[in-house]
């Protein structure tokens, strides 16, 4: 039932020389680099590998963001790096380092294949062939976070205009470059209206200008639910910074195993390849890891870099040793596998078959480009008029624990600081409407969003606002943040309470 072997054919090439950045990292990360790292050397003996150190070791030698500069340096000089899976340390001021690498080198677009191959890796969808588009620098991830009372805490999700239009964007060209015919997006703006609204407004417009791929919405949660059963329907998904770490993971899991899911991080000069899964460090140095995920994302970055040849020679490779059932044990089964093989031996069958192609799986080619010619966005942000800004009120939020917590109390202490300049239109507790007019069923916390919008035809000023922010200081309420109100060209840019 398995395809024989045959002796590999030597990969010739005259391809200029060309360095790579090289981050071993942490846990299975030396072991699964170091047999990508033969494959990569047996394919395109021209490749250079420059190592650097990123992660656990660089956090106990005091770079609290898990890389020194030197890792910078040598990834804009070199313009590409693999990277191993990272440990990033659990308790505060650790930073993760594929964020901060991520952010900081601009890499704003995170591609991840996720694709079934039936009959060698189990799965439940064998015609699943999807990519993920996840925007890779904004949302939740900007970590941006403030513990403000004893029971609050809170994470600030910030999503822009132009980070929008070139991640949608760039999803479109990628669809147009691949010839895939759809791409879906996917938020949760029935709820985050102006956040997700924006992002899904912007997919909206910008789906205009490609009328020969197909556009559709899903909000994010039945978006999943339909991936996991019927992921067949996708092509190409792109979607905000969380949903898109948390989509893809769920697809590459029924795609097969998440140890076999690639992914690309690609800016307008710098690229980062690396695997979707973790260092798994219970497993580490057992030489029983899948080094799959992070050879195919090393055949992206060949890709990336205009070296078709030798990414297609390890991608069918790869594919015929699949089909060989030479698997490593997470994908091993019996009735589709002829041995459970180790990493080092699993990187040595893929090596054997350099120059074979698959016999079942469909053949990679990848065509011959110059590197790097997938237009990047940057130039296509539109250019807009300002919108005529307007600041109309303030939202105060204050961490008050006082009389049984009883909103009408906190009400009527408010009320007689407003001020000429302001009126208390409301004030809302984890985001719902508790004075006035509340609930005695809503759960109240120390943290109370109180605001206050101009009062009849009173022009709010920042003055006005310091004004205020000193009466309620006067009064002994602890005022922990501000937010001001602004419309934009007449319309509102701040949310209605739930409730309200």
């Amino acid at each position: 039932m398995f395809a024989q072997t045959a002796a590999s054919t030597p990969i010739s090439s005259d391809l200029p020389a060309r360095t790579v950045v090289v981050a071993p990292g942490d846990g299975i990360g030396p072991e699964i680099t170091d047999a990508v790292l033969a494959v990569l050397r047996a394919a395109d003996p021209a490749l250079v590998f420059h190592p650097v150190s990123v992660g656990l070791q660089a956090y106990n030698a005091g770079a609290m963001s898990g890389f020194g500069p030197e890792v910078m340096e040598a990834i804009i000089e070199h313009g590409v790096m693999l990277k191993g899976p990272i440990t990033t340390p659990q308790g505060g001021g650790y930073k993760s380092v594929n964020v901060s690498l991520r952010k900081t080198l601009g890499l704003y677009a995170n591609l991840r294949p996720c694709v079934a191959y039936p009959s060698f890796v189990a799965t439940r969808h064998p015609a699943m062939d999807l990519v993920i588009v996840r925007e890779n620098e904004e949302d939740t991830y900007a970590g941006i976070e403030h513990r403000q009372s004893d029971e609050v805490y809170q994470c600030l999700k910030l999503i822009t205009r132009p980070g929008c239009e070139r991640i949608v964007r760039y999803a479109f060209e990628y669809a147009r470059a691949h010839n895939r015919s759809k791409v879906t997006c996917m938020t949760k703006d029935n709820i985050m209206k102006l956040t997700d609204g924006l992002f899904h407004k912007v997919f909206d417009e910008i789906a205009l200008d490609y009328p020969d791929i197909v556009n559709e919405h899903m909000i994010i949660d039945i978006g999943t639910a339909k991936m996991a059963v019927q992921p067949e329907r996708f092509e190409v998904v792109v979607t905000a910074n969380l949903y898109g770490d948390i989509l893809s993971d769920v697809a590459a899991e029924i795609a097969g195993s998440i140890g076999l899911a690639p992914s690309s991080n690609i800016g307008r000069d710098c690229a980062m390849f690396e695997a979707v899964h973790g260092s798994a460090p219970d497993i580490a140095g057992q030489n029983i890891a899948n080094p799959s995920g992070l050879l195919l994302s090393a055949v992206m970055m060949l890709v990336h870099m205009g070296r078709s040849a030798p990414a297609s020679a390890i991608h069918n490779a790869w594919l015929r040793t699949l089909e060989d059932g030479f698997h490593t044990a997470d994908i091993h089964g019996e009735g589709r596998s002829r041995a459970s093989v180790g990493t080092r031996e699993f990187a040595a069958a893929v090596i054997e078959r350099l120059g074979l192609l698959p016999q079942q799986l469909p053949v990679v080619d990848y065509p011959e480009r110059e590197p790097d010619t997938l237009v990047h966005p940057d130039s296509a942000v539109v250019a807009r008029t300002p919108a005529t800004k307007v600041l109309v009120g303030v939202d105060v939020f204050l961490n008050w624990n006082g009389e049984a917590r009883a909103p009408e109390v906190l009400g009527a202490q408010l009320e007689p600081v407003a001020g000429p300049e302001f009126r208390l239109a409301m004030i809302t507790n984890r985001g719902v409407k508790v004075y006035p007019h509340g609930l005695p069923q809503t759960l109240c916390t120390d943290h109370w969003r109180c605001r206050f919008p101009a009062a009849g035809e009173a022009v709010v000023t920042p003055y006005a606002i310091a004004a205020l922010l000193t009466r309620l200081a006067d009064a002994g309420l602890d005022a922990v943040k501000t937010e001001n109100l602004y419309t934009f060209d007449g319309e509102r840019g701040y949310s209605q309470a739930q409730g309200e």
